[in-house]
Parts: C-alpha cells; sequence; structure tokens
C-alpha cells in the first residue's frame, strides 16, 4: 500500500518554537551547569537542535539513554526496557532529559523515578511534542514544544519503522 505525507506542524514552526524553548530554558538555568539527556533514538534531532539555542552563559554537557517501549509498532506495549544506559553519574547535577514525544506517559513514569533515584539536584523534562489525551501515567512536561492530537506522527527524529526520522517538519503517515 502506499504513503502519503500530510504535514502537522512545518519546519518553519518547529525551528520558532525550539529557538523559544532555548531562550526559556537558558533562563532558568542560568547559573547552573545543565546537564541534558537525551532518550534515543529519536530525540537526539530535537535535543541537537535545541542545545544549540541555549546561551553560552549555560554550560552543557550531554548523556544519552536508550529505552524502549514500542519495538516496531506504532503503539505502546508498556513495557519499558533499558537499552542503553547514561555514562555519567548524575548526583548533584541538573538534569534536563529532552524526548521527541510524549503519550501514554508509562516509559517517562518510570525513567524519572529511575534517575530521581540516582540524587540529581533537579529533573525537568523537555518534550518537543506532548499527546496529553494519551496520558495513562502523571508525568510533568515542563518545557513543551506542541500539544497535537493523538495521531502518529513521524519527523524531527520520530520514526515509522526506523524510516522518516530525517523529515525537518511532523508529519502524519496516510495510508493511499
Amino acid at each position: 500500500m502506499a504513503q502519503k505525507i500530510s504535514v502537522m506542524i512545518t519546519e518553519e514552526q518547529v525551528e520558532k518554537r525550539i529557538r523559544e524553548l532555548g531562550e526559556e530554558i537558558s533562563r532558568d538555568y542560568a547559573g547552573k551547569t545543565l546537564h541534558m539527556i537525551c532518550i534515543l533514538k529519536g530525540g537526539v534531532y530535537f535535543m541537537t537542535a535545541l542545545s544549540k539555542r541555549i546561551s553560552e552563559d549555560v554550560p552543557v554537557t550531554l548523556d544519552f539513554m536508550s529505552v524502549s517501549s514500542y519495538g516496531d509498532d506504532t503503539k505502546s506495549s508498556g513495557v519499558v526496557k533499558i537499552v542503553k544506559d547514561l555514562d555519567q553519574p548524575l548526583e548533584g547535577k541538573d538534569v534536563l532529559i529532552v524526548e521527541d514525544i510524549i503519550d501514554s506517559g508509562r516509559t517517562l513514569y518510570y525513567l524519572m523515578g529511575l534517575l530521581k533515584d540516582r540524587r540529581p539536584n533537579s529533573v525537568r523534562l523537555c518534550t518537543l511534542l506532548d499527546k496529553p489525551d494519551r496520558r495513562e501515567r502523571d508525568v510533568k512536561v515542563d518545557y513543551e514544544g506542541f500539544v497535537i492530537e493523538d495521531k502518529f506522527v513521524i519527523g524531527c527524529g520520530m520514526d515509522y519503522m526506523q524510516k522518516y526520522r530525517n523529515l525537518p517538519y511532523v508529519g502524519v503517515v496516510e495510508e493511499v
């Protein structure tokens, strides 16, 4: 079956919102070192763009974590598996978890608890896309790019069967 991609959020809208988030995070972390944790794979596109928009007055360190609850499906299985853990300890750090999208919240709920147990100074959450209508677990999103309706989206790091992550906009795949 052929697929058509329709644009939900344009590249220009994405870039503008990331600039705004970078300014807000820069204000909130003034005088601190920010330790950004990217949730792989999807979060890498967003974190790269976001980290470049954080003021040079806020030193940034990066780490990466890979967790999975999807596999190759379009719906979360609910089982969270840590595929790659962090390289650096979190104790005493101001941590910002960077995620491409939050829907059910199950993965982030689990992850937030796990990371808080590692005794960071603070843990906040930043996501490019938020689907609150799908929320099953209470997860506080501190920095939110866009609230979207419950559609399966691609681009800006989000994929469908590992494809389409590289699109500079947020799109929806439609079967035609």
